[in-house]
């Protein structure tokens, strides 16, 4: 058995830790509030941006669009695929990572050519040493994510794109079902559907009024599509963001609760330690006594 000492030593370390991570919980939960607020704030910017391809594209039901093109005539194993893979610039945060990464690596096992866009310290530094395909522009933190740091990347992919460097465009991110559930989302960022924007993915209080373009449907998708993408683009940082902390502060009230347990079993360690030392020492005291009386 360890002595007094040591177990107390242990007790201090444990509370030590436990002080950071609670410390890191609280920062978390601060990170995440103001991550959620931003991400109401922006979803009318979003859904009308929507609202707006919707209404073109019920006035011109046939409109044939480069946004839009699927390119079938490229085969399956030629295509070149760009992904958007969104991780986290830390560590501690349970699987947050992981999960990012791993279903990263199994859509790369399928047909095409893939190029990466990593976003984040943690993925750029897990796929520099798988060696993959990897852009080197996006050296961008995931923290506190902006619109001028999405527009950047929306210009980036839509010129690759447009250009033909590009035949497909996804991004892969955390989505924060509740607070206890995320998920890691593979979204189809290029070529646009038409069979995704209909009426009823947008809310009722959106008007659906008649429009005119000017000077045609065509030069309008020229302006609002690159909008659009940013917007979503923007959507899900802010989203892997406040996915991120709350998986950190997921994982550091874990590591409070299992730090407050190993403290109740030190306690009890430390206990039988001090009652042994006092037992021992009554009993060479008694010894000694005894051995008096003999002489």
């Amino acid at each position: 058995m360890a002595s007094a000492r040591e177990i107390q030593s242990r007790i201090r370390s444990v509370k030590d830790t436990m002080k950071i991570t609670n410390a890191m919980y609280m920062i978390s939960s601060s990170k995440m509030k103001k991550a959620k607020k931003v991400l109401e704030d922006t979803e009318p910017y979003f859904y009308n941006m929507q609202g707006a391809i919707t209404r073109i594209l019920r006035h011109v039901p046939d409109l044939q669009h480069p946004f839009f093109s699927e390119r079938h005539r490229v085969p399956v194993e030629e295509r070149k695929i760009g992904t958007i893979v969104v991780t986290g610039d830390k560590g501690m945060a349970g699987a947050y990572n992981h999960n990012i990464t791993k279903m990263t690596d199994e859509f790369m096992q399928g047909p095409g050519h893939h190029k990466l866009y990593v976003l984040g310290m943690v993925g750029r530094q897990y796929y520099t040493r798988k060696q993959a395909d990897m852009d080197g522009s996006f050296r961008y933190t995931v923290q506190k994510p902006t619109m001028h740091r999405a527009r950047l990347i929306s210009d980036e992919i839509v010129r690759a794109f447009l250009e033909r460097e590009l035949d497909e465009v996804h991004i892969i991110f955390t989505q924060m079902q509740n607070a206890a559930v995320m998920e890691a989302v593979n979204m189809q960022l290029l070529p646009l559907k038409k069979a995704s924007f209909t009426p009823a993915q947008i809310p009722a209080d959106i008007l659906q009024e008649e429009i005119e373009m000017f000077p045609s449907a065509d030069a309008v998708l020229d302006t609002i599509i690159p909008n659009y993408l940013t917007g979503v683009i923007y959507g899900c940082l802010v989203e892997a963001y406040a996915s991120e902390n709350n998986a950190r502060m997921t994982a550091m009230q874990s590591s409070t609760d299992s730090a407050q347990k190993m403290l109740a079993e030190l306690s009890v360690q430390y206990n039988r330690a001090r009652q042994a030392a006092i037992t021992q020492e009554i009993t060479e005291v008694i010894s000694g006594a005894k051995a008096q009386r003999r002489k």
